[in-house]
């Protein structure tokens, strides 16, 4: 992947269509770009019956109709599925597309989404209790088994899971706040936040990291950038359009290892496709 440019592309589920989607995906795989991404909502915000991409469902699509790109959720919502359940999704995707998968997961936020179909949504601290157990149980899993582990949310009893991803997907933990960056620093394979509390974070990521004995040289830390996210603001006057290179450099130099940027629309897509150019 070392021709690629860092540069990973959320593409909206809300509001969009998968034919878009998909088709959208193609152009930036062919462009040159690093990854495709997908929020991992099932409903419309403000206006709940706007169309709704699923985000695995469409990542698996998507790796089938590219050949480079990573494919990964930005970020999977611990919530939305039992952890032994996407353990399986995960590394199904992960054989199946040639090793592109990276999983990105968080403590989620979209409580109206959970009540709206039955799905228990807790306060944050236990859903950050259950993402460790949810990335213990993923790897656990990962393994072949078979594994028996007690769990005050999600326990195992000779459990397998076969055939294993070799390499195992990259879990990268989507972390905003100082505990999050901290949760990703002890147990990630990397981090992704936003580029509005990036540097705050970034020391107590780091710090977390020295602490627990791992390298840093062995992580893979994402900045994102989405602004308005349901917003309509089109990517035109962007530096990561008219200046994709010096943009990355700066945030390469604060200390990213990568970068996403959101698309909103095909003009978006059009945008970063010719950006490419001046790279």
């Amino acid at each position: 992947m070392s021709d690629r440019l860092p540069i990973g592309v959320t593409l909206r589920t809300i509001r969009a269509e998968p034919d878009w989607w998909l088709e959208s995906a193609r152009r930036l795989d062919e462009a040159g770009y690093a990854g495709v991404w997908a929020w991992d909502h099932f409903m419309g915000r403000g206006d709940l019956t706007v169309p709704v991409v699923e985000s695995w469902t469409i990542l698996a699509m998507a790796a089938a109709q590219t050949r480079q790109v990573t494919v990964a959720p930005f970020v999977a919502n611990v919530m939305n599925r039992h952890p032994a359940l996407l353990a399986r999704m995960a590394s199904t995707l992960q054989i199946a597309s040639g090793g592109r998968l990276v999983l990105g997961i968080g403590i989620g936020g979209a409580p109206k989404e959970h009540a709206a179909y039955g799905m228990d949504f807790p306060e944050a601290k236990e859903r950050a209790a259950r993402l460790e157990e949810a990335i213990a149980v993923i790897r656990a899993l990962w393994t072949g088994g078979p594994i028996t582990r007690p769990s005050p949310y999600y326990p195992l009893e000779d459990a397998t899971a076969f055939p294993i991803p070799q390499p195992a997907p990259p879990i990268i933990i989507g972390g905003e706040t100082p505990a999050g960056a901290r949760l990703a620093g002890r147990i990630g394979d990397g981090w992704s936040t936003f580029d509005d509390n990036f540097e705050q974070n970034l020391p107590l990521y780091l710090e977390a990291l020295e602490t627990a004995g791992r390298r840093r040289e062995d992580q893979r830390v994402l900045v994102g950038f989405q602004g308005d996210w349901l917003g309509d603001a089109a990517i035109a006057a962007s530096p990561w359009v008219r200046e994709p290179r010096a943009e990355w450099q700066r945030w390469r130099e604060i200390g990213a290892d990568g970068a996403i940027v959101l698309a909103r629309s095909t003009a978006d897509v059009d945008a970063l496709v010719e950006a490419v150019e001046r790279w």
